[in-house]
């Protein structure tokens, strides 16, 4: 039973997320950080900052982070598990640098790293790892003996994170006026990147057009239908749609877009719509506009009931779906054979993201993969 407790070769888990303002003043420069690079002027990240200011600046991001840290911290305490647990972001205080520093001062030389997002894609994973290596060479150019970063796998199709999801849509169906629930539509939401991005996703000759990342929610999205089939005997018409798009507008990105779809189903008769967004761990602000404001308001303008389900959040079966992904990498990583838990037709995502895995225009280095530079 201890090794099931046994987190050895790792000392420390470390939380990577996004980050997000909590107040009115922190909107501007959290977008500069977001933006950094791209020559994006005060006045259009205060027009972009809009969504943020309808909230008082605050997004709920933090919060969320804050609650699943101390859901780990319960889990891992209430199952044995001795290992600390710490929260780096990458655009907002705690920032990452700030806290590997702070790892690194406690003694910690070999650190998993959970990042908030469960999806392959440069943005939901190449881009964390980037920041990574930025952050570990500013402390190697402070003279730190830079510890070892191990990113665990992506967990879309793990049972912890699809069970919520899962109970949340069968919650939201329920809500729904009973004369209206049986023909319900599941609009399972993420959030749109360019199609070019998402052609490139994942190890490329495994997929095809959309890549990993349209392949991994369309296997979720499948799974959660056949969940709420099973549980209620009505198997609901679905799709994936996506929000939240921020590109030029000549350029492509995933469609149809939320709103969009909204009209569609409308003016197909489709009686109520359950919208599920299946690519995010929390109610971040694109949670929290596009789907409760934006698309919520577009859907009363058109007088189709619409609810939205749950976000993972803190759910205590995610933390330990947590506890499972570290424990599981921790025994290979000590030479043994362990079973991946994974649901669905696509099988455990990798430990180690091969070289040219979601690969971005310009190229930087990654940490926590095969082609890492601090490995």
């Amino acid at each position: 039973m201890s090794d099931l407790r046994d987190p050895a070769p790792y000392d420390a888990l470390l939380l990577l997320s996004f980050g997000g303002p909590e107040g009115p003043d922190d909107v501007v420069p959290f977008l500069a950080n977001v933006t950094r690079g791209r020559g994006i002027p005060e006045e259009r990240l205060k027009e972009v900052g809009q969504h943020y200011f309808l909230f008082g600046g605050v997004s709920p991001i933090n919060a969320q982070n804050r609650a699943l840290l101390e859901a780990l911290r319960k889990d891992f305490a209430g199952h044995g598990l001795d290992l600390p647990v710490y929260w780096g972001n990458r655009n907002w205080a705690p920032y990452l640098t700030d806290t590997l520093r702070e790892m690194t001062a406690d003694g910690h030389r070999r650190i998993a790293v959970l990042a908030t997002s469960a999806y392959a894609s440069y943005s939901g994973c190449r881009q964390y790892r980037e920041n990574l290596a930025e952050a570990l060479a500013a402390l190697e150019a402070e003279g730190l003996d830079v510890p070892r970063v191990d990113k665990l796998r992506h967990y879309f199709n793990h049972p912890g994170f699809v069970r919520p999801m899962t109970d949340g849509v069968l919650a939201s169906l329920a809500d729904l006026p009973e004369d209206v629930r049986a023909g319900a539509h599941f609009a399972f939401t993420t959030h749109s990147i360019p199609t070019s991005a998402a052609d490139a996703s994942g190890p490329m000759e495994d997929h095809g057009d959309g890549g990993a990342y349209v392949a991994e929610h369309l296997d979720v999205a499948r799974l959660i239908v056949e969940a709420v089939r099973e549980e209620t005997g009505i198997e609901h018409p679905w799709q994936l749609v996506y929000q939240s798009r921020s590109g030029a507008p000549h350029i492509p990105w995933l469609e149809p877009d939320i709103c969009d779809h909204l009209e569609t189903l409308h003016g197909e008769g489709v009686p109520a719509v359950v919208m599920a967004p299946i690519g995010f761990v929390s109610d971040h602000m694109e949670v929290l506009y596009d789907l409760d404001t934006e698309a919520t308001a577009k859907a009363a303008e058109l007088g189709l009931p619409v609810r939205r389900s749950a976000t993972v959040g803190d759910d205590p079966r995610f933390a330990a779906a947590v506890r499972d992904l570290l424990l599981e990498r921790a025994e290979r990583e000590r030479g043994r054979d362990v079973k991946p838990c994974a649901l669905g037709s696509l099988g455990p995502s990798h430990d180690l993201c091969p070289v040219g895995c979601c690969p971005a225009r310009a190229p930087k280095p990654a940490a926590a993969g095969a082609d890492s530079p601090y490995a």
